[in-house]
């Protein structure tokens, strides 16, 4: 709790100054009291520096993330506000924004976390390209980017708008990623990701040329379930007229120019020969 909110609720300096120096107030920040014990998991720090931050702080940048459930808490909790005093005090890296608005800001676990489309778009700087991709499909699939703030994070996020189609479904791993990246780079079109094809979920669908593509990561193949199960799915899908082309991490990284070319040279068999003027 803050000074502000204890003597909001009557108690007086006096009283508060008495509870300090028996320890039923433990001093956190300046003005800024755990009540018992002091709490030391993340979300607890975090809770604290945005009280010491102000009235108007929210938890932002990686400890947003964190709190999101995107990232890995940091070491130091991260606030940001529209003032700038607040905000220097040892233990918290602070942050001031002009453009810091109510829209952008949320109630998560209890404490103010900027809104994931603003917590991604603020932590954009700081990530890869594949970092960021998985945090935008990480969050879709989480149910916390819904359509709309997808929209809002795109419109401020250049970089994420580049790397992530809003009209297809989101990626569920880095593999998914990397298909993704590979067949924008070497220019397919008419694809689309998570697909079902004969009662199977599939990677990849090109459904003109029905023409499936997969990734076969050794993480997710090595046991014979999966090996089975990746048998039943490509007769299945066979036997309604789909052919299935099978791509490996190593052989992307190895020579991604022949899997294009040779990705290419599959699909421009399966349009058929052009019809006849006669």
């Amino acid at each position: 709790m803050t000074r502000a909110q204890l003597l909001e609720r009557g108690v007086s300096h006096s009283t508060i100054a008495y509870w300090v120096q028996t320890g039923r107030l433990i001093p956190v920040h300046a003005g800024v009291y755990a009540v018992g014990h002091v709490q030391t998991t993340p979300t607890a720090r975090a809770a604290a520096a945005v009280l010491a931050a102000g009235p108007d702080a929210a938890l932002s940048h990686d400890s947003a993330a964190a709190n999101w459930g995107l990232r890995r808490w940091p070491a130091v909790p991260e606030v940001v506000t529209t003032t700038c005093c607040q905000i220097r005090r040892p233990g918290i890296r602070g942050h001031r924004s002009r453009t810091l608005t109510r829209h952008d800001i949320r109630r998560q676990a209890g404490i103010r976390t900027t809104s994931p489309a603003r917590t991604i778009a603020d932590i954009a700087r700081r990530l890869t390209d594949r970092q960021l991709t998985r945090a935008v499909n990480d969050a879709r699939l989480a149910g916390i980017l819904p359509p709309t703030e997808l929209q809002h994070l795109l419109a401020h996020c250049p970089r994420a708008a580049r790397l992530v189609d809003p009209g297809d479904g989101a990626t569920r791993s880095p593999g998914e990623d990397r298909l993704r990246a590979f067949l924008t780079a070497h220019g397919f079109t008419g694809w689309r990701m998570n697909r079902w094809v004969a009662g199977h979920e599939v990677d990849v669908l090109f459904p003109a040329q029905k023409v499936i593509l997969e990734f076969d990561g050794w993480d997710f193949h090595r046991d014979r379930a999966s090996f089975e199960n990746d048998r039943e799915r490509d007769a299945a899908t066979t036997a309604v007229g789909h052919v299935t082309v099978r791509l490996t991490g190593p052989r992307l990284r190895a020579n991604p120019h022949r899997e294009a070319d040779r990705l290419h040279a599959i699909i421009e068999a399966r349009r058929g020969p052009p019809p006849s003027n006669g």
